[in-house]
C-alpha cells in the first residue's frame, strides 16, 4: 500500500505505539525520506517541523523507538508505529507525550515470551533456555511439573517471597513449554475469556 504524502502537503502524521502495552506514545510526522529512514534503520525517525531536517527520536537522549510493525490506515495518510521503546519518550522524561505512565509490570509477560521465542530461532550457546529447547518437549514439560510441586510446598509452608521466587520459576518454565509448542500466553487468555463468559 503507497502512503499519500501530497495529502497533507508533503508530511504525514505518524502515531507511536507501544507494541506490548498498547499505550499511545507520541505524535510526530514524517515526509517521505523519514519514513524511507525509519523502514530502513528500524528506528523510528521524524521530520522535524520546527528544525526542517529529520531526526531519529532519540538521537541526543538514547531513548530510541525500535520498530516492531507499521500500520497504514485506510486512506494512505497516517501511519501507526509498533515499537518498543528505550526509555522514557516525552522530552519532559515522562513515559509519554501525554502524561501517562508505560511500565505496568503485567506486560513484560508478553515481552519475555517475544524474548523466549528469539532465543528459540537464534539458539545461543551458553543460554538456559537454549538448554531446554535443545533437551526436548519432555524435559521442559519435567520442568514444568517440577516448578508446579515448588510452588505448592512454598504456598503451603513457604514464605511470601519463596512463593514469589518459585512461581516466577513456573510462569517461565510454562511459556519456554508454550513457546515449543508454538502457543502463546495469547491462546490461554483467550481460552480463558472464553470460559469467563460462560
Amino acid at each position: 500500500m503507497k502512503l499519500d504524502f501530497e495529502k497533507l502537503g508533503g508530511l504525514i502524521p505518524a502515531i507511536v505505539q507501544d507494541e506490548n502495552t498498547e499505550k499511545v506514545l507520541m505524535l510526530g510526522f514524517m515526509n517521505e525520506e523519514a519514513y524511507q529512514k525509519t523502514v530502513q534503520t528500524g528506528k523510528v525517525t521524524f521530520y522535524s517541523r520546527t528544525k526542517q531536517r529529520l531526526w531519529m527520536k532519540g538521537e541526543t537522549s538514547g531513548h530510541t523507538l525500535d520498530v516492531v510493525h507499521i500500520l497504514i490506515d485506510c486512506d494512505q495518510d497516517t501511519i501507526l508505529v509498533k515499537a518498543h521503546p528505550n526509555g522514557p519518550v516525552c522530552h519532559t522524561g515522562s513515559d509519554t507525550c501525554f502524561g501517562e505512565k508505560n511500565n505496568e509490570d503485567i506486560y513484560f509477560l508478553k515481552y519475555l515470551q517475544d524474548f523466549i521465542d528469539k532465543r528459540r530461532q537464534e539458539m545461543p550457546e551458553g543460554s538456559y533456555t537454549t538448554s531446554l529447547f535443545t533437551r526436548g518437549v519432555n524435559r521442559m514439560a519435567q520442568k514444568v511439573g517440577e516448578e508446579a510441586v515448588e510452588t505448592v510446598i512454598e504456598a503451603t509452608n513457604g514464605t511470601e517471597d519463596g512463593f514469589i521466587y518459585e512461581a516466577s520459576d513456573l510462569i517461565y518454565h510454562l511459556i519456554v513449554l508454550l513457546t515449543s509448542k508454538g502457543l502463546r500466553l495469547e491462546d490461554l487468555a483467550r481460552e480463558l475469556r472464553r470460559r469467563h463468559k460462560e
